[in-house]
């Protein structure tokens, strides 16, 4: 196995329809991460899932549904997570976060 460089993944889970005042929960998390430096974030669209409230949204046809679960992935050093974490806490009120210990292999983080 190459070398690695030691970071951190941050993944947070929400819904689609979820808002920060007036703006899309994952549009203000974007925005929040790249004013604070953050090397990069990804928000994926997930077909299906459920939350706390045991409701099932999924992408059916049938269905439509306009609040499909979304999860946001975060991966830099750990002095980066843990300068933009308090606030991420604010914009992520409601959702699941995870934070665990990650190697990367090659890319940007391990050169």
């Amino acid at each position: 196995m190459e070398p690695s460089t030691a970071a951190v993944r941050v993944q947070a889970f929400f819904g689609e329809s979820d808002q920060v005042g007036h703006t899309s929960r994952y549009e203000a998390i974007l925005e929040y991460l790249r004013r604070h430096g953050a090397s990069g974030a990804t928000i994926e669209r997930g077909i299906a899932g459920f939350g706390i409230n045991s409701k099932i949204h999924t992408a059916s046809i049938l269905d439509l549904s306009r609040d499909l679960p979304l999860i946001l992935t975060w991966v830099d050093s750990r002095a980066r997570v843990e300068r933009a974490l308090p606030g991420l806490k604010d914009l992520t009120a409601g959702a699941v976060v995870t934070v665990e210990d990650v190697a990367v292999l090659w890319g940007p983080l391990a050169e």
